[in-house]
């Protein structure tokens, strides 16, 4: 599975011009985040919030960088002061989420995307974290239902075609894995693991020719588990 591919938010890309003395550290520190200067990008964050304690950016910057550096709990803790000052900013509770589940609270960290998506129903990453989520506690029509919010979003969204296609597989709706990782082929020719599923897919419905040519195309692009198969299902 495609595992949360977009873990933060893009909230850093922002720009402030140094209309206050707080927005000046925050430029700071996100040009110090950017060059991976951690320490450096905390100190000024921290500048930021006690020159304005009510700045949200800063809580919710400080805490990218305590993600990035994995301090989940410091970072949930700066995401949950933004939502308290800001609370109509979506991406301050996808942020939250995404702490949340690496702190293990998968059902918190659902809450906070699906608070996210009230507030901005049109941000497919939202969708999409939280079907990964939905994916791993064997809930999978909840996640088909994500994933495909996600690619009606962006119809070119491959990660959510991939992952859609294996919770069908979960669901035995062997013709839509088949359709799913059709245009996962389609947008990236070259992952082979899409033409390993598509090939099972195909021969749980019998189609064990086109199960094997998909195999061994798997197999030429690197994904070495086709060969098994082909050893064992292919004549």
């Amino acid at each position: 599975m495609k595992n949360l591919l977009f873990l933060l938010s893009v909230l850093l890309v922002s720009v402030s011009f140094g209309q206050t003395p707080a927005e000046d550290y925050f430029n700071q520190a996100k040009a110090k985040y950017k060059l991976q200067d951690y320490s450096g990008a905390i100190a000024d964050f921290t500048k930021a919030i006690e020159l304005d304690p009510a700045y949200a950016k800063g809580y919710n910057g400080r805490g990218v960088v305590k993600y990035e550096l994995k301090d989940y709990k410091g970072a949930k803790a700066d995401f949950t002061k933004a939502t308290e000052l800001d609370p109509a900013e979506a991406k301050y509770y996808y942020d939250r989420g995404q702490a949340k589940y690496f702190l293990k609270d998968k059902k918190g960290a659902i809450a906070d995307y699906t608070k996210a998506i009230e507030l901005d129903p049109t941000f497919k990453y939202f969708y999409f974290n939280r079907g990964v989520i939905q994916y791993e506690r064997k809930q999978y029509r909840g996640a088909i239902v994500d994933y495909t919010k996600a690619i009606e979003l962006d119809p070119r969204f491959e990660d959510a075609y991939y992952n859609r296609g294996l919770a069908k597989g979960n669901l035995l709706d062997d013709i839509g894995v088949i359709a799913d990782f059709t245009i996962v082929i389609e947008l990236n020719p070259v992952e082979g693991s899409a033409y390993y599923f598509r090939g099972q897919a195909k021969y749980y419905s019998s189609d064990t020719e086109g199960a094997c040519l998909d195999w061994n195309k798997a197999g030429e692009l690197g994904y070495s588990d086709a060969y098994k198969k082909i050893k064992k299902k292919c004549k």
